[in-house]
């Protein structure tokens, strides 16, 4: 049988003397292939993308929502501080309000919370500090409200005037002071609650008397581990369903309940498989594309067998056998689809990258890609070449020879 290089030599010779030919055949596993590599990175690309933006809004997180007024009190609240697992709870409220500054009044949305929600939802304060619990009339401003909603900046040790409207329908106003401002944050689809860059941190207790009210809007709160974040999440929501009468068995029905409860798992786990979805979506459509580009190294491989028919025939008579026949172009239709495989791989982590970058998104390039478009190629130029080689090691010499 003949020998690799004398085989690959001869490849070569057949795909150089037929440029145009050779290209478009390698033309189809290029699309194909770089249409798979870029996909599976993208695709990567978005889960590291989705972890991250769930990380910048707090790092094991158990978010509970309240379905109703008068659900969440005091009691609630140390019922989520004494369950095993939990480091850090925050109660909260929200409310719209009218906040002056100088001349100017803006709607904006205040949030009253504790300090534990600087840890919890990782609220990076950029100037000034935090809130404490001690703290009665101060506040933390979003960026955006601090520098671009009134006529002037607003710094720390400067005042705002909060008015708020009860449900009674009387209004209460209350001067405060500027503790700090916060980090900007950009904007995502992925956003746990308000927008912090548009949002004004109050005390929690401050804003309740505000308010006239005494219960809370719901929790937020942290775990010591991502691994226990489901656990301790369910056992919060068996503690809660316990504490508001909801019977055991509806404790899977969140329709039985007066609240909801969210953790970072359950979202990190739902957006991925949303992105995989996609992502094995788009990437059997690129392998549509694989395929006919693998029917088009078919077809012209047997173009090339009509083509080469005397010089298969010259062959045969020089001793080639039909082992070595075969060898021979299943041999070149691999050249040909390697040299896709790398064009294709390039281009699909070029195409990546340049999308990455415009969605402002990580580029993430997972070390099996290169592995994927090679053996991809590979093996899409081996299928390809069986046939069209079968049929040339199957011609007969002397018929061949007479072949114009």
């Amino acid at each position: 049988m003949i020998d690799l290089k004398h085989a690959f030599v001869i490849a070569l010779g057949s795909i150089s003397s037929a440029k145009l030919r050779s290209t478009l055949t390698a033309l189809g596993i290029i699309i194909g292939v770089a249409a798979v590599v870029a996909n599976v990175s993208l695709g990567a690309s978005f889960n590291q993308y989705f972890t991250d933006e769930l990380g910048s809004l707090g790092s094991n997180f158990i978010i509970i929502y309240s379905q109703d007024v008068n659900i969440f009190y005091d009691n609630e609240l140390e019922l989520i501080k004494n369950t095993p697992g939990i480091e850090g709870v925050s109660p909260f409220n929200q409310q719209t309000a009218a906040v002056t500054y100088l001349s100017s009044t803006r709607q904006i949305d205040v949030q009253g919370v504790s300090e534990d929600a600087q840890y919890i939802s990782n609220l990076l304060v950029e100037e000034g500090n935090f809130l404490t619990d001690k703290d009665k009339y101060v506040a933390v401003l979003g960026k955006e409200i601090a520098e671009e909603k009134f006529d002037k900046d607003i710094s720390i040790k400067n005042y705002v005037d909060i008015t708020i409207k009860r449900q009674d329908g009387t209004s209460v106003t209350r001067k405060f002071r500027v503790k700090g401002i916060l980090q900007s944050e950009d904007n995502t689809f992925v956003q746990g609650g308000p927008d912090r860059d548009v949002t004004i941190y109050v005390p929690i207790s401050t804003l309740n008397e505000m308010l006239n009210v005494t219960d809370y809007g719901g929790f937020s709160a942290n775990t010591g581990s991502a691994e226990s974040v489901r656990e301790v999440s369910d056992e919060v929501d068996k503690r809660l369903a316990r504490s508001l009468g909801v019977p055991t068995r509806d404790l899977d029905n969140d329709d039985a309940k007066p609240y909801r409860i969210f953790n970072q798992a359950e979202i990190i786990e739902q957006l991925n498989t949303l992105s995989n979805s996609l992502t094995i979506l788009i990437t059997l459509i690129a392998l549509v594309a694989l395929l006919v580009g693998s029917i088009g190294i078919m077809n012209i491989m047997l173009v090339t067998v009509t083509e080469r028919t005397r010089e298969i025939g010259l062959l045969k008579s020089l001793g080639y056998t039909k082992p070595s026949i075969i060898f021979l172009f299943i041999t070149e239709s691999i050249i040909v689809g390697v040299i896709g495989g790398i064009l294709g791989t390039l281009m699909g982590l070029v195409g990546s990258y340049i999308v990455e970058v415009y969605l402002n998104i990580p580029p993430v390039f997972p070390f099996y890609l290169i592995f994927l478009g090679f053996f991809i190629s590979v093996l899409v130029g081996l299928i390809a070449g069986v046939y069209p080689a079968n049929k040339a090691a199957n011609l007969d010499p002397v018929e061949a020879l007479r072949h114009e």
